[in-house]
């Protein structure tokens, strides 16, 4: 499967691009608040959709996406929402383009990432510094590129990953925060290949996950470079959507295996030695987008169906994936997901109210239920 076969096959997930012009970069927190009973999470009625979710506590939440409708000749601007304890509320963002990832790491510190859509499509990192979300250059390649994915180590210590290319697909691009400035590093890149999330344990110890000519990618680093790690392939192919790690003998990939009837949701672990297939549900048409995990568990999002779809929840037992049943108000899908503990984790993505309609959506697990 080529990749502009597979993002077409992937819900609404990349791109509506090339389409207009470069808008000016913002920002501060003049705010739509949106609360709603106590102990219960409502997603703002946002014309658009969530790609990205990064808790770092109860009072301190980030979703990230863009606005606009799904195949529209409008890319809509980015869209970031933030998560206080008891409401949500919208900041409002003028680049043309959308954010894939989002990071936080304190209450004064985020990182999320993008695309901007211009005459080439250029990457976008925005950082909250505690007061306004604002725009870092980043080193967008000269044919245009995108990114997906961010994860920090510290305040000094960072990585963002993607793709070079119109599409973000064709050559393997990764980015690292010093502390001062975002600098480009060296990385495998196979033919066909792009890179859709990583994660860190430490300065020296980071996975990144995508995919090259229709196949699993998986690359690490070890401190001092990254390299390409050997990973199951379905026999039809697959690719990887989403990264979390645990410790370095326990790290979860997630996406989709390719099969004759459309595609099953592919879960991998690494064990300390080498990456092994797990289980899943496995329904036809599934896809999982992202995954987040802790010492006490782990979830995995996305969703299930071609048109009418409906998201997909699954939780790690310790020793099975299980199904959990998810709040559908329709035709939805989940494409993020961060986890607090055992008793509170978020989910984000979007809702189809209508055709060619999409809002907004966020969910919450309470230790019992996700509502």
């Amino acid at each position: 499967m080529s990749s502009r076969e597979w993002l077409a096959r992937s819900g609404r997930m990349l791109l509506v691009l090339l389409l207009a012009a470069m808008g000016a970069i913002w920002l501060s927190p003049a705010v739509l608040a949106v609360a709603g009973p106590a102990g219960r999470t409502v997603s703002f009625g946002v014309s658009g959709e969530l790609w990205g979710v990064a808790a770092a506590t109860s009072g301190n939440v980030w979703v990230v996406g863009q606005t606009g409708q799904p195949g529209s000749e409008d890319p809509g601007k980015t869209l970031i929402a933030h998560w206080n304890g008891r409401a949500w509320k919208r900041m409002p963002g003028s680049v043309r383009g959308g954010l894939r990832g989002v990071a936080a790491i304190s209450a004064r510190s985020a990182w999320a990432v993008g695309y901007r859509s211009s005459a080439s499509t250029q990457t976008v990192i925005l950082r909250w510094n505690g007061r306004a979300w604002e725009p870092v250059p980043s080193s967008s390649p000269a044919g245009g590129g995108s990114l997906f994915g961010v994860a920090a180590v510290s305040a000094g210590n960072a990585w963002a990953v993607g793709g070079a290319g119109s599409l973000g697909f064709g050559k393997t691009l990764i980015d690292h925060w010093n502390g001062r400035s975002w600098k480009r590093v060296p990385s495998p890149s196979p033919a066909g290949s792009g890179l859709t999330a990583v994660t860190a344990l430490s300065a020296r110890n980071a996975w990144a996950v995508g995919s090259a000519s229709g196949k699993t990618l998986i690359e690490h680093w070890d401190g001092t470079t990254w390299k390409r790690v050997p990973s199951p392939t379905p026999a039809g192919g697959g690719v990887l959507r989403g990264v979390a790690a645990v410790s370095p003998r326990e790290v979860w990939a997630v996406g989709q295996a390719n099969t004759l009837e459309g595609g099953t949701t592919l879960i991998l672990r690494w064990n300390g030695s080498k990456w092994q297939r797990v289980p899943s549900l496995g329904a036809a048409e599934s896809i999982l987008f992202g995954v987040a995990a802790s010492t006490r568990g782990a979830w995995a999002v996305g969703t299930v169906g071609q048109g009418d779809n409906t998201s997909v929840i699954e939780r790690w037992t310790g020793k099975v994936w299980k199904s959990v049943s998810s709040p559908r108000t329709g035709s939805d899908d989940l494409t993020g997901v961060a986890i607090l503990s055992p008793r509170s984790a978020w989910a984000a993505g979007s809702d189809m109210l209508a055709a060619n309609e999409s809002k907004t959506l966020v969910e919450h697990w309470n230790g019992s239920t996700w509502r």
